[in-house]
Parts: structure tokens; sequence; C-alpha cells
């Protein structure tokens, strides 16, 4: 079966308006770049994005929400993204908060097959609202369901010909449980390698959970906050 594609626009030929998609990265380290700036171009509307957090202004999810193409978040984290910000408080960008944790166990078990599970954390808390909580050995939990997407959105450092990943370092973040928690997967790579050339244990992702997969370009890496120590102290050591 081929599943590599020329490129993001081929890749995203099918995403339509309504969609649900999760889309890798924490910040802005391992997002799929191509995949959200192509996106962008295409400009499908009414998308709900599952995601840790929004982006920045100049990149990521963030320019889906300049955009106006994104109807809804489920995430975890929105602080660096003014976009983001004016879009919630104008009531034009419903908003699903998940502690961290839980967003990632959601997505993990959308992509094991399990339906959910109970969790303390929330118990008591606005976020627990309306859901369902159970006490078990004296203690409170909430039910969480599972989160699945139409398609998900991940990004790696190397893949081959069959959609075998292999992700670098903290970029393995979020990719990793959304490539299985999504109906069609398309993977961006750096290096889109022969079969074969991975070392079987250095395969992070298999490639039956991939159902497209491209070889990037142009990637920015972009830090959303640059800290480095003073002058002084550098001279001073």
């Amino acid at each position: 079966m081929n599943k590599v594609v020329k490129d993001a626009q081929e890749a995203l030929s099918d995403i339509f308006d309504g969609a649900t998609i999760m889309v890798g990265g924490f910040g802005l380290c391992g997002i799929p770049e191509n995949l959200l700036r192509a996106l962008a171009q295409k400009g499908t509307k009414n998308l709900t994005l599952i995601s840790n957090n929004a982006g920045t202004d100049e990149h990521g999810i963030g320019l889906l929400i300049k955009n106006g193409q994104v109807k809804k978040m489920i995430m975890s984290y929105g602080g660096e993204c003014k976009a983001f910000e004016e879009k919630v408080l104008q009531n034009k960008l419903e908003v699903e908060w998940n502690p961290q944790g839980t967003l990632a166990e959601r997505i993990r078990s959308g992509g094991a097959g399990i339906g959910g599970f109970y969790t303390p954390t929330s118990y008591g808390t606005s976020i627990a609202e309306k859901k369902e909580s159970r006490q078990m050995d004296g203690q409170w939990y909430v039910f969480e369901k599972a989160l699945k997407a139409d398609f998900s959105f991940v990004k790696a450092y190397k893949g081959d010909l069959l959609g075998n990943l292999e992700y670098r370092k903290t970029s393995r973040n979020f990719n990793a449980v959304m490539a299985t928690a999504g109906k069609v997967t398309i993977a961006e790579v750096e290096h889109l390698m022969e079969i074969g050339d991975l070392h079987p244990d250095h395969i992070h992702t298999p490639g039956i959970y991939i159902k497209r997969i491209f070889e990037g370009t142009h990637y920015q890496k972009p830090i959303e906050k640059r800290t480095v120590r003073p002058e002084t102290m550098v001279s001073g050591a």
C-alpha cells in the first residue's frame, strides 16, 4: 500500500468543513508545521481541534484561529496566543478545558479502544460539572470520555515508506498517542527513509496507524519564549 503523498496540500485534499482534528505538539515543539500552514491556506472552517495548546499568533494552531477557521478547542493550555484569548472573550470560540494528564489519557484511551476512565483529577471543580462521578475505596472519581478524531496530524523526525515513525526527544510529546486515535492519521517527517532504514528498536509509532506520509520542508522550529543568561553572568563565570 503506497502511503506516500507529494506534500501537505495533497495530504489534506479530503479535509472537510466541520472536521475534528488532533494536532500533535507541545507548545511549538513537534508541531506539524507544513500541515498547519497548508490547512490555513485551504481555509477549511468550523473545525474542532484537539491539541495541548493553541500555538501563538504567528505559528501553529494560532494561524487557524486568526483565520476564523476554528469553532472549538479541546485543550489544556491557551496562554501564548492573543488571538485565542480575544476570540474566547468575544464568545467566538468554544473551549473544552482539560487537565493536561487527563487530556493525554483521553486521547490514549481513544486510540486503545477504551470508552473512558475514572480519574480523581478535577473532582469538585467546574470541569467536573455534569460529568458522572462515583466513589471507590473512599475516594471520589470523575468519568472522562475517550477522545477520537476524523484526522490526526502528527510530526516525526524520521519515517519510512510504510509509515513507521521515529520521533526525536521531546517532540514525541502528544504525537505518539494522537497517531493512534485518528480515523485518518497524516504524518509529516523531516526525513523520509526507505523501508528497512529505520532501526526496529527506534520505531515509536508503527506504520499500521499511518494512512499518509510525506517529507516536510522549510521547518522553522520556533521557540515561544527564548531565555538566555545575562551577558554579565557569562563573563563572570
